[in-house]
């Protein structure tokens, strides 16, 4: 429960959180219309509404999107990431976020992320019943202290190891859906090398 609360609160705000911390600026068609135009016509390609678009003043070359669903949807790039890409590489860049919204990934990572949240919280549950008594009891009065051990220790590996397996293979559809977006592969390519 507890684990389904931070992560349902996190999805629901998580757009307005991550702008505030990277204290990202909406931008209008008037403030910066070659990026609004493109990321425009990414979202028709897509056929995704057009998402808010955000500047972050920063020189690192980063781009994001986040929002609960795609009709909340964010994409923001740094002022770095604006500098370096050519345009086709921007595209590209662009396109990969718009596709991470198509395939309703922030849901998908919190689901993920509720998951092995829940895990972590019952491995730590068993591990304190383990080290204090109570739980690991059978019937006959002995103590299963060795088997609630390693499942303490185990349970959360596997549950990160699911939720990094799941994280990379929406990185890798959203590469494949972003070229079909972008209409090619190239400017994605060119922005990762």
């Amino acid at each position: 429960i507890f684990a389904g609360g931070m992560n349902f609160f996190s999805y629901w705000f998580s757009d307005k959180i991550v702008l505030r911390m990277y204290r990202a600026q909406e931008v209008t068609a008037q403030q910066a219309p070659d990026l609004y135009r493109m990321v425009a016509e990414l979202a028709r390609n897509g056929n995704l509404p057009m998402p808010r678009v955000y500047i972050i003043p920063q020189s690192a070359p980063n781009a994001f999107a986040t929002g609960r669903n795609p009709d909340n949807a964010v994409v923001a790039v740094t002022e770095g990431l604006l500098k370096l890409m050519s345009r086709e590489q921007l595209k590209g860049v662009l396109a990969h976020e718009l596709a991470h919204v198509k395939g309703r990934d922030i849901l998908i990572g919190t689901i993920a992320a509720t998951m092995a949240g829940a895990v972590m919280m019952l491995a730590s549950m068993a591990r304190f019943s383990a080290i204090f008594g109570g739980m690991g009891r059978s019937d006959n009065g002995n103590s299963n202290i060795f088997g609630l051990l390693l499942v303490s220790i185990v349970a959360p590996i596997a549950a990160l190891i699911v939720q990094m397996a799941v994280s990379r293979s929406r990185e890798y559809q959203a590469d494949e859906v972003g070229a079909r977006i972008a209409g090619n592969s190239e400017g994605l390519a060119g922005a990762l090398e």
